[in-house]
């Protein structure tokens, strides 16, 4: 099992000979050490029809004949490019093969910003627990802070979870270690933050401050794995 960071929110499970990405945004993102026609997985979730999600999810699917898991909107759209698609919705589960996704509940916005200034629905954004390789991998989409969370952390025994730290769109480091309580992963790894300024954080700081609550944190660079599992 290797979970790599590839900076935002995207990141990559690979587990015996089979692999999923989520959120791909590299070509877009100056800090990713990674180009998208270097992707080699077997699906694409998104988690929600932002540019800083989905920018490179037709390049990686395409290129690796890989379906798209989102939600029925945006799964619909991406069809529309010829691509393999696999729609989900809020609390569904599809079975991969390698690896059972569910996707759960986010509270953001979602929508596609074409040329012509038009906005394209993308439907409701959400995240997903990934079930694969006997671990059990959270990863929140944008969100802010919402109750049932608690409920998501009682209900699965979330091996590692990925929050969004950023604030301004999304959880800040104060909500996300909240958050972080109530989902009460072994492990907790922040994301989306750092990638513009506006959503510059202390990463470092977060891990620190999760360690005084009693838990477990790891702060990734662009291309590092979670190591430890």
């Amino acid at each position: 099992m290797n979970i790599t960071y590839h900076g935002h929110s995207c990141i990559q499970i690979e587990t015996n000979g089979k692999s999923l990405i989520i959120d791909p945004f590299l070509s877009g993102n100056g800090l990713a050490v990674v180009k998208p026609e270097e992707i080699k997985t077997d699906a694409v979730l998104l988690t929600h029809a932002h540019t800083d999600h989905i920018l490179d999810a037709e390049p990686i699917a395409r290129g690796n004949d890989a379906p798209i898991v989102a939600t029925f909107e945006l799964a619909n759209y991406m069809s529309w490019k010829g691509l393999k698609t696999i729609d989900i919705n809020i609390g569904g589960t599809v079975d991969l093969g390698f690896a059972q996704v569910t996707m759960i509940q986010a509270f953001h916005s979602s929508g596609i910003m074409l040329e012509d200034q038009r906005i394209v629905y993308g439907g409701m954004p959400g995240g997903f627990i990934v079930k694969t390789g006997g671990l059990t991998i959270l990863h929140a989409g944008d969100t802010g802070l919402f109750g049932d969370m608690k409920l998501i952390g009682e209900r699965h025994a979330i091996d590692v979870a990925f929050l969004p730290i950023g604030d301004r769109y999304t959880m800040g480091p104060e909500d996300a270690l909240q958050a972080a309580e109530w989902f009460g992963a072994k492990l907790t790894v922040p994301v989306h933050y750092d990638t513009f300024p506006v959503i510059r954080q202390e990463a470092d700081v977060f891990v620190r401050r999760l360690t005084e609550k009693g838990l477990k944190g790891q702060a990734l660079k662009p291309g590092e794995s979670v190591s430890g599992l």
